[in-house]
């Protein structure tokens, strides 16, 4: 018998994940605008209404390639290091004028980008309910707190706060059914390669997460961007 199956946990079946309405598509999660091709074999997947799934593809749209342009400090497709961003901002001229104008200079004439905050909350929360999910935890109500910020804008000590997802000498089992209980299991004799650590990776160096009794989301898009999703 399949341990994976034995405890198969049936609560979020015939649910969106992200408004909680009856599904009739599926999401990657992280979304594909977030990952360089090839893609990673068996990305998370969650059961989505078509108007979640359609509503929130171009902020994480925007999200992927205003990243991408703050890290290589340029909207010029010469600069830029992701061929699917290229593509994009190729496509959509709009889109890279629109990032274009968000750029500043300090006092020290040093380049600033300023995000569209309301754009990128929304991604992040979409991709905080998304694994929240596809960890198997049931539906979730408003988080109490929502956080993101630049990696090298933290501190030594929240570096190490974020980075620290198991907080205590010893963890207790997780909840039976979910997928952290399943990873308890050494199917076949394997260890599931993508955990390192307490964080999955689904794209080394552009995407990472981790999830906390269900009530906890930490990801990191492109090792840059760290986000922080809690319920209580």
């Amino acid at each position: 018998m399949d341990p994976r199956q034995l405890f198969k946990d049936e609560r979020l079946t015939g649910m969106c994940a992200y408004c909680g309405a009856r599904p009739d598509t599926r999401d990657h999660v992280p979304s594909k605008v977030l990952l360089d091709e090839p893609y990673p074999p068996e990305l998370p997947v969650v059961a989505a209404c078509e108007k979640c799934n359609s509503e929130f593809s171009l902020d994480e749209q925007y999200l992927s390639c205003f990243l991408e342009c703050v890290i290589c400090g340029t909207t010029d497709n010469s600069g830029l290091q992701r061929p699917k961003i290229k593509r994009i901002l190729n496509e959509n001229p709009k889109l890279r004028y629109r990032i274009e104008a968000s750029k500043r200079k300090d006092e020290a004439g040093g380049l600033l980008w300023l995000p569209e905050i309301d754009r990128v909350r929304a991604t992040v929360m979409k991709l905080a309910r998304g694994h929240a999910a596809y960890e198997l935890y049931p539906e979730l109500g408003e988080p109490v707190d929502v956080g993101f910020a630049p990696l090298l804008s933290l501190s030594d000590e929240q570096r190490v706060a974020f980075e620290n997802v198991s907080t205590e000498d010893l963890q207790p089992y997780p909840e039976i059914g979910t997928r952290a209980f399943l990873r308890v299991f050494v199917v076949g004799g394997k260890a599931d390669p993508t955990q390192v650590s307490d964080w999955i990776v689904v794209q080394p160096g552009r995407y990472r997460y981790a999830v906390k009794d269900g009530l906890l989301v930490k990801f990191v898009l492109s090792e840059y961007l760290a986000c922080m999703v809690s319920w209580e």
